[in-house]
């Protein structure tokens, strides 16, 4: 494994969560080389990266705390107290505040990322899991896996406070939205589908039925596809956001979970819990192209993307 060095120049890095072994690893998405590892604290779950790409965000499940990792460095420069058992997370577009969710409590903590500390908490429904925050910031759409619905925090007045509950399918997952901030994409991992929210109406609009227990999803930069992992099928539906249909299937590794997109949207990331590897999927021929091993029990679960530097 090669140590990062401060005159290397990395084209765009990707960054897993390993909770089998407290965890982030590096990835060199031009060699598709795992380039380091930065240890973390207990069961990192998902990531967050700020707009300027040098803090990252990990949720550690395991001990109620949020890891700061500074990009340039590769290293932790502080750790975060939250309210709850940290799970989901996401930042605001100017890089001023951080959602999480915490699943133990049924709230959201608002954290200042000036001075790392909790301002808000917002009571949303229950065990809430992933969230995700409109392009322009006004809003944040959480998936409450218990109560089978989606609260919308309105995020933009910093008032926030739950302005609407949309009813989705069993079991939500996973959400995404697509780069013009008009829809939202959830994932219903017992239902087998995506629910497609008209964001202005805050509505669902469509029905989309993929495969085995859907997890992650992410959307292409230009809006045009989104990829869902489907968890219990060990496969990929890509999902055309145009006709809201499935068009291509591509299968994976054991118990697909987290996905990223490149920047340029050429390649998508996907990590295999079971399989401790990573699938990288060529965008154009919906094929896999490389796969990454990780580590023996490190259980890869969320991956970003970021530009180099």
């Amino acid at each position: 494994m090669i140590t990062p060095s401060s005159s290397i120049i990395y084209s765009v890095l990707a960054y897993v969560a390993n909770p089998g072994n407290n965890t982030v690893s590096i990835i060199d998405t031009e060699t598709n080389l795992m380039i380091y590892n930065i240890l973390v604290r207990s069961i990192p779950y998902r990531l967050a990266i700020t707009p300027d790409g040098r803090r990252i965000f990990v949720a550690n499940y395991g001990d109620l705390t949020i890891s700061v990792i500074d990009t340039i460095a590769h290293a932790v420069t502080a750790t975060i107290f939250t309210e709850g058992d940290p799970s989901g997370l996401a930042i605001t577009p100017d890089g001023s505040r951080i959602f999480v969710t915490n699943e133990d409590n049924n709230t959201i903590s608002v954290i200042d990322i000036a001075t790392n500390t909790v301002i808000a908490t917002v009571y949303v429904g229950t065990t809430p899991n992933e969230v995700a925050i409109t392009p322009d910031g006004k809003c944040t759409y959480v998936t409450n896996a218990d109560s089978d619905n989606v609260s919308v925090i309105n995020t933009n007045t910093n008032t926030n406070t739950v302005i609407s509950t949309i009813s989705v399918g069993y079991k939500p997952s996973g959400v995404a939205i697509t780069p013009d901030g008009n829809h939202a994409y959830v994932t219903n991992k017992f239902s087998d589908n995506v629910s497609v929210i008209n964001t202005a109406l805050n509505t669902v609009i469509s029905t989309i039925f993929v495969g085995y227990k859907p997890s992650g999803i992410a959307i292409t930069p230009d809006g045009n596809h989104a990829y869902v992992t489907n968890l219990g099928s060990n496969n990929i539906s890509v999902i055309n956001t145009a006709t809201n249909t499935v068009t291509a299937t591509v299968s994976v590794g054991d118990a697909p979970s987290g996905i990223a997109i490149t920047p340029d949207g050429t390649h998508v990331y996907v990590t295999n819990e079971f399989s401790d590897n990573v699938s990288v999927i060529n965008t154009a021929t919906n094929t896999v192209t490389s796969t990454i091993d990780i580590g023996s029990n490190y259980f890869p679960v969320r991956i970003l993307i970021k530009n180099g530097m």
